[in-house]
């Protein structure tokens, strides 16, 4: 069956957070029980105390995919996102950031109900970021909510893991998977955190069995999804269940694998490593931009390796720097 060409590079169903980043020592986070790098959901009084403990910080526009959508706009790409934010500042906020990076955001916001999610990053001096986040609305996402028409013109849909959780957001995420299959498109995953593979390991290798084309992980991901320490053999494994796999490795770069084809990826030079929030999803813009334009594996994983270190090169989650400028200078022509 022929299929038109699509409207959107890719669309994107996530988490729709604000974040507030906020410098902090070791011994804050010793203090608070919080696990250096680690990510965990609170409630709304958790957040809320928190956020009165913590120093002065910035206030971004975040949530995974909505950050990787960002990217695919600095890129010159076109891209939408579904995602829920409530009728209130907060949601007010996101909504301008992300349709002022180019992207197409419809999704109706909640009255009447939760406020609009937001994530508390504390970053030590190294680098290192540790969250904690109250999802709010963005956890009221429902099968309703996905525009299944934007999904089918869209050549990849990007489904981001911490939605994984409720199930009314996995059956979203059912519903999207199966309209972009059905047009013909491509769905991809990021599996997000270990936490999300630990809560949902069979479910989420169904998914990838029956519903995924593309999948993002990180070692740790990758190998807690086979319960294995062998991050080559879970690399390997992932192979075998889709069609391209994307597993970075930090500072050592990062591994694409199609089929027989693999490319590592080194990681691109930075001058000094300010904050690493939102490294992933910058990767994942680079790779699905490349994927979405029919660009070569290796080409794929080196955008990815340039908007990741665009973005831990300061502060917050989304590009400062046009990462398609940026990409030019490298050679890579878009």
């Amino acid at each position: 069956m022929t299929h038109s060409a699509p409207t959107h590079d890719v669309c994107a169903v996530g988490n729709a957070i604000v974040d507030v980043l906020s410098p902090c020592t070791p011994e804050f986070l010793s203090d608070k029980g919080l696990e250096p790098g680690s990510m965990r959901l609170v409630d709304e009084t958790e957040s809320a105390t928190l956020y009165e403990a913590m120093a002065a910080g910035v206030e971004a526009s975040g949530g995974s995919a909505g950050n990787t959508v960002a990217g695919i706009g600095s890129l010159g790409g076109r891209a939408a996102y579904i995602g829920k934010v409530a009728d209130d500042q907060l949601g007010g906020v996101f909504a301008h950031d992300i349709r002022a990076a180019g992207v197409t955001f419809d999704t109706p916001a909640l009255t009447g109900g939760a406020g609009t999610g937001r994530c508390l990053i504390n970053v030590t001096p190294d680098g290192q970021r540790t969250m904690c986040t109250f999802l709010g609305a963005a956890n009221q996402l429902a099968p309703e909510d996905v525009d299944l028409a934007q999904v089918a013109d869209s050549a990849i849909v990007y489904l981001e893991g911490y939605l994984f959780d409720p199930a009314p957001a996995r059956a979203a995420f059912e519903a999207a998977a199966e309209a972009a299959h059905k047009a013909g498109r491509k769905v991809a995953i990021t599996l997000s955190d270990t936490f999300v593979v630990a809560r949902w390991r069979s479910e989420l290798l169904a998914f990838l069995d029956g519903s995924t084309d593309i999948v993002f992980a990180n070692e740790a991901e990758a190998c807690a999804l086979f319960e294995t320490d062998d991050v080559e053999a879970a690399t390997r494994a992932l192979a075998e269940k889709v069609e391209v796999v994307a597993v970075t490795h930090g500072p050592k770069g990062s591994v694409l694998v199609r089929g027989d084809e693999r490319a590592d990826i080194a990681a691109e030079p930075v001058g000094k490593v300010v904050d690493t929030t939102g490294a992933g999803d910058q990767y994942a813009a680079g790779v699905l931009f490349g994927l979405a334009r029919g660009l070569p594996l290796e080409t794929c994983g080196r955008l990815g390796a340039i908007a990741a270190a665009e973005v831990i090169s300061h502060w917050g989650p989304r590009p400062m720097t046009s990462l398609k400028d940026l990409a030019e200078a490298a050679g890579i022509r878009l």
